[in-house]
């Protein structure tokens, strides 16, 4: 098994791509230790001291470290433990714990804004965060204010770019395209 890595625009985290599906569609982040038992992958890597987040992305995963600790320790560990993963032939996530899904109930003409900006999102602004490893999620629209509030995840999660990425690029397109949104904003 051969597993690339690529740097990303955020320097305490690093994009692994085992050649191989890791949750095939969709993605989930894992912020704690405690939250991993959703995951033996991302257990098996918090085990290693030194992880801070674990992000599960379709066919890639990332990994944040401590700011302490040098890429030179942590990566040979984090390569053995994927691979010790993928030839164990275990799941990646264990059954029944999906992501639950955004509750919020919306009216009719909200509905269709709401789905118009998942769409911009899903066709436009996540394909090209996931290159860089990470990926932004939808949490809820408020209409009152026209604000958008959207996850940062993965490499995005804490990257010292990524507020310019949420205002330059995905607040100017969803104004842009959506005419009722008048601003977006991270939530944590």
């Amino acid at each position: 098994m051969f597993i690339q890595t690529e740097a990303t625009p955020n320097p305490d985290v690093i994009k692994f791509l085992p050649g191989r599906e890791v949750l095939g569609a969709g993605s989930r982040e894992i912020a704690s230790p405690e939250e991993a038992i959703v995951s033996p992958l991302a257990t098996s890597l918090f085990a290693l001291g030194d992880v801070t987040r674990v992000f599960l992305g379709p066919d890639f995963l990332t990994v944040t470290r401590n700011p302490d600790i040098e890429w030179a320790h942590l990566k040979a560990p984090i390569l053995a433990a994927i691979m010790d993963h993928y030839t164990s032939g275990k799941a990646v996530l264990a059954e029944g714990s999906d992501d639950a899904e955004d509750d919020t109930v919306y009216d009719e003409d909200t509905l269709q804004i709401v789905a118009e900006i998942k769409d911009l999102l899903d066709t436009r602004v996540r394909p090209a965060v996931a290159q860089d490893g990470g990926d932004i999620v939808f949490n809820r629209f408020d209409v009152e204010s026209g604000t958008v509030y959207l996850h940062m995840r993965g490499a995005c999660s804490g990257c010292p770019s990524s507020a310019a990425t949420l205002k330059a690029g995905v607040e100017n397109m969803l104004r842009h395209y959506v005419p009722e949104v008048m601003r977006v904003e991270q939530t944590l």
